[in-house]
């Protein structure tokens, strides 16, 4: 077949599969959510409801204080944590609830900070940014977009910190914890999903939107 007619010929893509990294990332999330939704709902089950309460606040600060800590000391600090836990365990179990509506809220609230802070000051709405890193300079159009869209994260993210908070109060820790390990994922998916329905209309050229840009963000690929 001549070059010139071979080049009409649409060329199969290649298939699209999921990257290891956010494999093992779904699977890590969906495994402790079952783990903690467990631990809410069987009164014999507070040491592991304990455990899952502190361990992420554990791990970020074990990470950062080997990192910026001499060898020596990061151990020195692990062995002192190793022994206040021992020590204040019970209290820990008593009260790891408390824990838990605190990082839940924080983790959201968070997000509302960074999207809503990304909105003043001149600075580049989040969104912005993570479509210019993703496809490189935008249109005036899509700029006008992100930034819509920046707003909409930041106020989805305040609304769902309230929400869990409000929930805390008013509802059994079993619903609590129902709504903050699985509905509030379920309400991400879907924000992005109507994200990306809102982007495919108005941006019709953009393959991709937010999503491709968070994948990206976590796995580094396109």
């Amino acid at each position: 077949m001549p070059e010139s007619e071979h080049s009409l010929v649409p060329q199969a893509s290649a298939p699209t599969t999921t990257p290891p990294q956010l494999a093992v990332l779904v699977a890590f999330v969906v495994g402790y959510a079952a783990l903690s939704q467990y631990s809410n709902s069987v009164p014999d089950a507070k040491g592991l409801a304990t455990s899952l309460s502190i361990a992420p606040l554990l791990v970020v600060a074990a990470v950062l204080v080997w990192r910026w800590s001499h060898k020596v000391v990061a151990v020195a600090i692990f062995a002192l944590v190793g022994a206040l836990l021992i020590r204040y365990w019970t209290v820990l179990t008593e009260y790891y609830e408390w824990n838990d509506v605190v990082q839940q809220c924080g983790v959201y609230t968070v997000a509302f900070i960074g999207f809503g802070r990304s909105l003043f000051g001149g600075r580049v709405p989040l969104c912005t940014q993570l479509m210019s890193k993703l496809y490189g300079p935008l249109t005036p159009v899509e700029i006008a977009y992100t930034r819509r869209a920046t707003v909409a994260w930041a106020l989805f993210y305040g609304l769902l910190a309230v929400v869990i908070l409000v929930l805390f109060f008013i509802t059994s820790l079993r619903v609590w914890s129902l709504f903050t390990n699985f509905a509030c994922f379920g309400l991400i998916g879907l924000m992005f999903t109507i994200d990306h329905a809102i982007r495919r209309r108005v941006l019709p050229h953009r393959p991709g939107g937010m999503l491709a840009a968070l994948r990206q963000a976590l796995t580094g690929l396109r």
